[in-house]
């Protein structure tokens, strides 16, 4: 069910909320989190649907905000208002928000009096995000705010400045999407012949915040030389293509040869192929919606382990 709430306010929003849940059965019982979605216009869409996929393990409200401006005095002021409930919102309420003119020039005041009493709150920037995300209008009242490096102007340069910028609290899916990747490289580790590893080199394509990040965490837990490289999109186009790990006794490469799959290469083992597909944004989302405490691990990558990296290698050849 859509109700479509034009040129409103924040107290007809209320009221609304409360009338479909006394009207039409739906009910905020077992909303376990408000989460916050600062977006454009016409990128809606995605993140909705992302969002109400990871509902049905985390039912939450979702508060879409959309700013369309916010210059302009009174008289271009409007917000326009839906809200999706039932089947148009997974496990959730969905209220997206349309700020126009004055209306949009503060965010907070918007948002405050939609969250659900006593829940936790999380924030997230699908795109463009602001560069402290804690001193932000949104961002002050969430206990997690999450980034995507992948979708900002400059995805190297962000991932370099989030140390500097960094609060208890944030996080970026670059770093979501290497789970499998650190499960699996955790995991090779925690078999014989458990020879110390004395380097390491990580490669992916040149659009992959994520490779930095991998490599800034492998420097931390290995403490050993770690270099990382980028390669042109037409020997890789998207992500991380391969990690290998020097020991004494031979290499342990984790690489893959096409998108959805990897190859475990270790010295006196057969080689293991495993799915390694890329993570969609509905499966980033609902595993850092798992966690609402600070990911103190992640902390301490982008700080410490970021600060331990030498600048990326040029790649001059293939391979």
């Amino acid at each position: 069910m859509i109700i479509d709430l034009p040129d409103t306010n924040v107290s007809k929003i209320s009221r609304s909320l409360v009338n479909v849940r006394e009207e039409g059965g739906a009910v905020a019982l077992g909303r376990v989190l408000t989460l916050i979605i600062a977006t454009k216009g016409g990128l809606e869409e995605q993140v909705i649907e992302a969002a109400n996929d990871a509902s049905r393990e985390h039912p939450m409200r979702v508060i879409v905000l959309i700013v369309n401006g916010g210059d302009g005095d009174d008289a271009d002021a409007r917000l326009d208002a839906q809200i999706r409930v039932g089947g148009d919102a997974g496990a959730s309420e969905v209220v997206v928000l349309r700020a126009f003119g004055a209306a949009a020039s503060n965010p907070e005041s918007l948002i405050t009096g939609l969250l659900l009493p006593d829940a936790p709150v999380v924030a997230w920037w699908p795109g463009e995000a602001p560069p402290v995300r804690a001193d932000s209008p949104i961002g002050r009242i969430a206990q997690r705010r999450i980034t995507d490096a992948s979708t900002q102007d400059d995805p190297a340069a962000w991932i370099a400045g989030l140390g500097e910028s960094y609060a208890p609290g944030d996080t970026d899916f670059s770093w979501t999407r290497l789970t499998r990747w650190r499960e699996q490289l955790a995991a090779v580790l925690d078999q014989p012949p458990y020879e110390e590893v004395t380097s390491v080199d990580v490669r992916g394509a040149a659009d992959s915040p994520s490779t930095a990040l991998l490599a800034a965490w492998l420097r931390l837990k290995l403490d050993v030389p770690v270099a990382y490289s980028y390669l042109p999109a037409d020997e890789w186009p998207h992500g991380i293509k391969s990690v290998r790990m020097t020991r004494a006794g031979g290499d342990i490469v984790l690489e893959r040869p096409s998108p959805g799959m990897a190859v475990l290469t270790q010295p006196g083992q057969p080689s293991h192929d495993l799915a390694f597909p890329r993570r969609t944004l509905r499966e980033c989302l609902a595993e850092e919606l798992r966690r609402l405490d600070p990911d103190v691990l992640y902390g301490r990558v982008i700080t410490e382990g970021w600060s331990l990296l030498d600048p990326p290698e040029a790649t001059e050849t293939n391979g």
